[in-house]
């Protein structure tokens, strides 16, 4: 991306590819407050029947959140732009298409009627809220991002009834714009003072296990703390589109073999080759933390580790959560 080149937040989806980070590099640019969501969400669901990183894998199915509209319901932003830095209500609405009205009957998944991510397309910024719906079916929740960029909302829900899902939309903050670059696998990875390590693989089309383990000076955490049902929540994002991938924990707090710690083992499958941002968080003394690794999936069986950077502390609000 060149200095000083203009984009929108449909310009910006368009530029996202399957096998980098969209934006990765040293271009500066301006981001608009025009959005395209449901533009964006059909082209997400095109590309994700088709080829990544050169493998010609092609996807039965496509991955959760590259869609605005699925399974008969549309995600609609009422708040589709934000100033950075600037504290702004968040508002939206979960639509069932076959009548336009707001679902209001959602059934609870870990502990919680619908999860709410956010992300920046350059993955170095990552939030998880629990907003509060009104009655009439409206969800809110403030939401500060700290840069201009371009972003990607989840909302990760299950209607009661039915399946599982997470639709996607465009959210943009209006600004100069530079994006990060992603940082690169490494093992272990450090966040407020805690060391967390990544064993395990991910692969295309076939379920693995990731297991993290949790330290602090050192030392085992063997006191991890029950978080939204579980030890641990992972969200994982694919690089360039952000495809939402659905993360299963093993096991449960209570439930006779489920240990406190150190080890948070996860069951994960990959849509196609192609490099992956992990967020995992965890609970400890009161205080939920977030870790966030960097994976690359290749052909099945191919091992992969995580990244050494850590992303920022998340507040109580702001947790982690997996399916």
């Amino acid at each position: 991306m060149n200095t000083g080149l203009r984009i929108t937040v449909f310009a910006a989806a368009l530029a996202a590819t399957f096998g980098t980070a969209y934006g990765v590099g040293s271009g500066i640019g301006r981001v608009s407050p025009t959005t395209e969501s449901a533009a964006h969400g059909a082209h997400g669901a095109q590309e994700a029947h088709g080829a990544h990183e050169g493998t010609g894998h092609a996807s039965a199915a496509p991955p959760g959140g590259l869609q605005i509209s699925e399974g008969g319901y549309t995600l609609d932003l009422k708040t589709p732009a934000v100033e950075p830095g600037k504290t702004t209500d968040l508002r939206f609405r979960v639509v069932r298409d076959s009548t336009g009205r707001a679902l209001t009957d959602y059934q609870q998944e870990h502990t919680k009627e619908l999860h709410l991510i956010i992300a920046s397309r350059d993955l170095t910024l990552f939030r998880h809220l629990h907003p509060t719906r009104a009655a009439d079916g409206t969800w809110s929740t403030p939401v500060n991002l700290p840069k201009a960029g371009t972003y990607r909302v989840f909302a990760d829900f299950t209607p009661r009834g039915g399946e599982g899902l997470t639709l996607g939309a465009d959210l943009t903050a209006s600004g100069m714009y530079e994006p990060a670059r992603l940082p690169v696998p490494a093992a272990t990875t450090e966040v407020d003072g805690y060391e967390v390590g990544l064993r395990g693989s991910l692969a295309p089309d076939r379920a693995g296990e990731l297991t993290l383990s949790v330290t602090r000076n050192g030392r085992p955490v063997r006191d991890l703390q029950p978080y939204l049902g579980a030890y641990g929540h992972l969200v994982a994002l694919r690089s360039g589109d952000l495809a939402y991938l659905h993360v299963h924990p093993a096991g449960a707090p209570g439930d006779g073999r489920t240990e406190a710690g150190p080890d948070i083992t996860f069951t994960a499958t990959a849509p196609s080759a192609g490099t992956y941002r992990l967020f995992l968080d965890f609970k400890h003394e009161g205080a939920v933390h977030t870790a966030a690794f960097t994976v690359r999936a290749g052909r099945t069986g191919t091992h992969q580790q995580a990244s050494g950077a850590a992303s920022a502390p998340a507040p109580e609000e702001h947790s982690g959560h997996a399916h």
